[in-house]
């Protein structure tokens, strides 16, 4: 289905962040301008074998390229900046962001080197970013990072407000949001208001970031040994509590991974991470000159990231840190969806080493930065919109949010849960979906951005679970002989050593088949045809044996031609 978008409406979609945690990225279009919000990744989840980020399909954005304005950031998190990058690569569009997303993003287009051609704005609380039809201002919020901010796209329709990832924090750790500003805004009206929907699904208010912080203190305050402290480099008030603890316990922090390292520069740069005097942080390099009861390792690997910190220290690989009796974990964080499983390994594996691992939120060591139902309830009363669609969450989030929405008094046929690539289009006093464009997930790996497919990731699923059997003949079709083979080989399916008796079955099978197969069809005998016997015969035989269908590559040589190309079957 096309996008029908009428001149004198308004639309608004999702490219990324709709029935999923992650990919974020939305736009708002009037005729001939868009303005982006935000461009993230998702993280993948254990069955995407071999793949590093889940990125988005630009394709709609390219084919209106002419029409994009900017891309405006709400804040610095990765699942709303990380595809920047990929995005980049394919179109230079203007980039808008507050000061710490503006040297976080810098890092990532300077790794990749494309920072040269980039064009970065920073923006504060009180800039209007004016185009020919459409305005952009903004207004502050509290999240789990610094400079989080809601963002108002002003249209000849109305103003349509994306909340960004936001909480209601009375106690915050640094600036507090800007309520007046929220209140105002509702006050002149709110067409369409986009909501964060990630903590629909759970009742009350989320806890203050200052909980945290005191129960760190507490903590790190009662630990007789080394703290290796583990969280989310862009937590920088997170941090900044830690450095702040250390100076109470008079404990050295150092710190370990690229990320943390870049966090730390860009907080004291900006003024979210004061150590000025405190003569807190000493080179990772000297830790050992220091007692362990005197020592705070800061380091990535919340996530269970296999070659993060945290990780290697968990399994004894890292050059520097190993466990030793007596060390305290502490997991500053809660795993992002798809990381569970890796977390409780890397949680296994300290605790069997020897360390004593604190986390999760019965310690009250770390809290969303996401607003719970009571927050969400309190936004829609502030911004009271016209329209509501739920945005930032998977489908039982979104649903749930459109819900809270209605009790406010919102009409349920002014809810909107949409999908990725579906147009709401707007106009004062009307709303209709307006069609659907392509917003497939793109997978990135270390070969290349989305060459790889469903079809990839199934060989990849069944050469992890089934392994791979490789037969090699060498066969002279012209006087219908086997010269040599078939040999065997495996990998991932057996261990060749210990299953003797049955490749030399399966070699036998295989050779009585090629024999049976030159013999029976004459001159039309061909590689395809010899190719189709292999797979017929071996895979049946292998079921039978082992219960279990390994992918088949035959590797067929002609004496006279060579060698012949390779198909691969399952």
């Amino acid at each position: 289905m096309a996008v029908n978008l009428k001149n004198n409406e308004v639309g608004v979609f999702a490219v990324g962040g709709l029935e999923e945690i992650g990919k974020n990225m939305y736009g708002v279009q009037f005729q001939d301008e868009i303005v982006l919000l935000d461009c993230g990744v998702l993280f993948p989840e254990d069955d995407l074998l071999g793949i590093d980020y889940v990125i988005n399909d630009f394709q709609y954005i390219i084919e209106n390229q002419h029409k994009v304005k900017a891309l405006v950031i709400s804040h610095g998190h990765e699942d709303h900046i990380g595809g920047i990058p990929f995005l980049l690569q394919q179109l230079n569009v203007p980039i808008y962001a507050d000061p710490l997303a503006a040297a976080l993003i810098r890092n990532k287009l300077q790794e990749r080197g494309l920072l040269r051609d980039a064009q970065i704005t920073e923006y504060k609380e009180d800039t209007e970013i004016n185009f020919r039809k459409l305005k952009v201002s903004f207004y502050r919020t509290t999240h789990s990072i610094p400079e989080a901010y809601g963002i108002v796209i002003n249209s000849p329709v109305g103003n349509i407000v994306f909340t960004g990832d936001y909480k209601f924090d009375f106690t915050p750790v640094g600036e507090p949001a800007n309520l007046h500003k929220m209140a105002r805004i509702g006050e002149e009206g709110v067409l369409l208001l986009m909501g964060d929907s990630t903590n629909a699904e759970i009742p009350n208010f989320t806890m203050s970031e200052r909980i945290v912080g005191q129960s760190i203190h507490s903590i790190i305050k009662s630990v007789q040994g080394r703290v290796i402290f583990a969280t989310f480099a862009s937590n920088v008030s997170r941090l900044q509590q830690v450095v702040e603890a250390a100076v109470e316990t008079d404990r050295k922090i150092a710190v370990f991974g690229r990320s943390m390292e870049n966090a730390f520069k860009n907080g004291r740069e900006l003024g979210y991470i004061d150590d000025k005097g405190l003569d807190v942080i000493i080179e990772s390099k000297d830790i050992n000159r220091y007692p362990t009861e005197k020592l705070i390792i800061l380091c990535t690997g919340s996530q269970g990231e296999p070659m993060a910190a945290l990780s290697r220290i968990s399994n004894g690989t890292h050059r520097q840190i190993q466990i030793q009796p007596n060390d305290t974990v502490i997991f500053s964080s809660s795993p992002i969806p798809g990381n569970t499983v890796s977390v409780n390994r890397v949680i296994n594996s300290l605790i069997e080493a020897g360390a004593e691992v604190i986390h999760g939120k019965l310690n009250n060591i770390h809290t969303s930065g996401h607003g719970s139902q009571q927050e969400q309830l309190l936004m829609m009363r502030l911004m009271k919109p016209k329209y509501f669609m739920p945005v930032h969450g998977e489908y039982r989030m979104l649903s749930i949010q459109a819900k809270l929405a209605q009790l406010t008094g919102i009409p349920a046929e002014n809810c909107f849960v949409q999908k990725n690539g579906d147009m709401l289009a707007l106009t004062a006093n009307s709303a209709r979906r307006a069609g659907h464009f392509p917003a497939q997930a793109v997978y990135v790996d270390g070969s290349g951005i989305g060459d790889v497919g469903n079809i990839v990731l199934r060989d990849r699923k069944n050469l992890s679970e089934n392994g791979l059997v490789i037969v090699t003949a060498t066969i002279d079709y012209k006087n219908k002989q086997l010269i040599s083979g078939p040999d065997i080989m495996s990998r991932g399916f057996i261990y060749m050593r210990e299953s003797v008796d049955l490749i030399n079955d399966m070699q036998q099978t295989l050779r009585s088949a090629i024999n049976r197969g030159l013999n029976e069809n004459g001159n039309r005998i061909n590689e395809r045809m010899m190719r189709d016997i292999i797979f017929d015969t071996i895979k049946p035989f292998l079921y039978d044996r082992t219960e279990r269908s390994p992918m088949i590559l035959p590797v067929l040589l002609d004496v006279n031609k060579g060698v012949r190309k390779r198909q691969v079957k399952k």
